[in-house]
């Protein structure tokens, strides 16, 4: 495998954000006159515009090449970590509430950063194999 890879934020979720923002807004100018719901829908609509605006400033959320990972970091900008720096990339698996949640995580030692399937658009398994590949053989044996 050679080149850059790149995972993105897949679509569907992101105009899914906005359309739930949509319709708090409108549910916002529907409850004028009751100031709690009023608050309610217009704080909900201003946070999915704001994670939908997100997907949308920084849709690829993980890069990688053979000199290292670039990934997302605070809003919408992007750090690149060279291989050297990374210390472990695996797949994780929590379990809440009966729910199951899997995490893709790439820890340098001093940061950890956490994409899940809805982050990359793709299965966390075959991002983590395709890491894997892309790693040079000699940062592999750390």
């Amino acid at each position: 495998m050679t080149g850059t890879q790149r995972w993105r934020v897949a679509p569907v979720p992101t105009l899914a954000k906005f359309a739930g923002a949509l319709f708090l807004a409108l549910l916002a100018v529907l409850s004028w006159n009751e100031r709690e719901w009023l608050l309610l829908c217009a704080v909900g609509a201003l946070a999915l515009g704001v994670y939908g605006l997100r997907d949308v400033l920084a849709p690829v959320r993980l890069s990688a090449d053979s000199a290292g990972v670039t990934v997302v970091n605070g809003f919408a900008g992007h750090r690149h970590i060279p291989w050297h720096e990374v210390e472990r990339v695996t797949v994780t698996e929590r379990r809440s509430h009966g729910l199951r949640t899997e995490l893709l995580e790439i820890d340098t030692g001093e940061s950890l950063h956490l994409f899940s399937r809805h982050d990359l658009g793709a299965p966390l398994q075959e991002v983590e194999e395709a890491l894997r590949e892309l790693r040079p053989a000699a940062d592999r044996e750390r």
